[in-house]
């Protein structure tokens, strides 16, 4: 932890990208661990990023009413993420330390193939985790250019999924004070507004007890 603190107080990883379509700068992936590089083996660390395909929902259809029509329309309840882990390891005491970020693959992307899809989605979700691991901050003033961009773009944390939200409502039951202390936990005003990373944790705290 010691060496994590130093490599965040040392960290310098400007925006050098320029997006000329958006008009705004940002920070690739690849900027982040060519920073981060010297400074960690400087200290006896190496970075290492890994990607993990998650699937969550149950595989089942449910329906959603169209507006006054009567009809309704099936979807399948399945959402894959890819989940990016970046984890620093300390060369000395074999201790490490990680930190996961999620994205996922959007159903097509004009001018690229399926591989490219992953690729982009895999790219997205380390660099979150990176900048979770080393306290990288992406944001702006709320009223820059910049931060109206990145507000436009999909943000790698994404909503609970309805299958989440049956599990946590099955694991709790009718008891509405143990409802109201998970809500106040996870700091939310309904379960809706949760997202996927603590609908996970939720979940797993639930069905421990």
């Amino acid at each position: 932890m010691k060496k994590l603190l130093e490599i965040q107080r040392e960290l310098k990883a400007p925006k050098s990208q320029n997006n000329t379509f958006g008009h705004y700068k940002y920070r690739s992936c690849e900027d982040i661990i060519e920073a981060v590089k010297p400074i960690a083996h400087g200290l006896g660390c190496v970075l290492t990023l890994s990607d993990e395909l998650v699937h969550f929902g149950s595989g089942e259809k449910y329906s959603v009413e169209s507006d006054g029509s009567g009809k309704s329309s099936a979807f399948f309840n399945d959402r894959f993420y890819i989940k990016a882990t970046a984890t620093l390891l300390d060369t000395e005491t074999a201790e490490t330390i990680s930190v996961s970020a999620f994205a996922r693959e959007s159903l097509s992307k004009k001018g690229m193939d399926e591989s490219q899809i992953t690729g982009t989605a895999s790219s997205y979700a380390r660099k979150y985790a990176l900048n979770g691991l080393f306290a990288i901050d992406d944001t702006k003033d709320s009223d820059t250019n910049e931060a109206k961009n990145n507000e436009k773009r999909a943000a790698p944390v994404t909503s609970a999924t309805p299958s989440q939200l049956k599990k946590i409502s099955d694991l709790l039951g009718t008891d509405d004070e143990r409802r109201k202390k998970v809500l106040a936990y996870y700091k939310v005003n309904k379960f809706a507004e949760m997202t996927i990373q603590d609908a996970s944790k939720c979940i797993l705290q639930l069905e421990k007890k």
